[in-house]
């Protein structure tokens, strides 16, 4: 990713210099919104993170991978508790400031390139702050969850954060699912890119699903949900998945 296009990144850095920033998400129907999470969720620390994120954490064991790792609050937390936490994010400045901020393992690698590690090479897979949505579509995600396969150990857990996207009151969300229905899309499913001052960042497509849908999703993938965990205001349909690995036989 070229630094002019590295939205995301540059808001990451703005904040870790400033302490002050904000993100811009467009989607390509033309709406434009505040992203719920921005900088100030990146590096927020384990004191102020939400109930249900504290809860799911607990279920991180053995060598950790935290996928879209934005400013490494996730891996630098595990990284602080003894366990050995490494970071991916397409961002090339997000890893500079983890780097800065003290995270050990860290490299500039998208979702999409997880082949590259080796078999067995983690325990427990984190995608916090929604990003279960990083599997992009339904193919791609049944795609990467067999790649997840290989570079985990036997009885490894994904600890994935999703939004349910039909908990909404806003009406051009609905429509959006209506349109995505036509072109034989999951209704959750969104082309979105992040904005930030004079920044603009590649188009890029992002996945909300009910928790039916993740259930879905996760067959003949080698993979189950054994455990939800809700935000505490259930009315943001937010909700954490505990995915366990199956035996080759389960």
């Amino acid at each position: 990713m070229k630094q002019k296009n590295d939205a995301f990144g540059q808001e990451v850095m703005s904040y870790y210099k400033t302490g002050e920033g904000y993100e811009i998400v467009e989607k390509d129907d033309g709406f434009i919104g505040i992203g719920g999470y921005g900088p100030v969720g990146y590096f927020s620390e384990y004191k102020n993170w939400p109930k249900h994120e504290k809860e799911a954490i607990k279920f991180a064991k053995g060598k950790v991978l935290d996928i879209g790792c934005g400013a490494g609050r996730v891996a630098l937390f595990l990284q602080n508790k003894g366990l050995e936490a490494t970071g991916i994010d397409n961002s090339p400045l997000a890893i500079k400031v983890c780097k800065l901020r003290g995270l050990e393992r860290v490299k500039v690698l998208s979702i999409n390139q997880i082949n590259k590690f080796k078999p067995n090479s983690f325990d427990t897979i984190i995608m916090f702050g929604n990003n279960f949505g990083l599997f992009s579509s339904l193919k791609k995600a049944k795609s990467l969850l067999k790649k997840m396969q290989g570079i985990t150990s036997d009885n490894a857990l994904i600890i994935t954060e999703s939004k349910d996207p039909y908990i909404t009151d806003e009406s051009s969300f609905r429509e959006y699912h209506e349109r995505n229905k036509k072109l034989g899309r999951i209704p959750g499913q969104m082309r979105l890119r992040v904005r930030f001052k004079n920044y603009i960042g590649d188009w890029f497509d992002y996945l909300m699903v009910s928790k039916n849908e993740m259930k879905e999703i996760l067959k003949g993938t080698g993979w189950k949900v054994t455990k939800f965990i809700d935000h505490e205001d259930k009315t943001k349909g937010v909700y954490i998945a505990i995915i366990e690995k199956l035996s080759k036989q389960g």
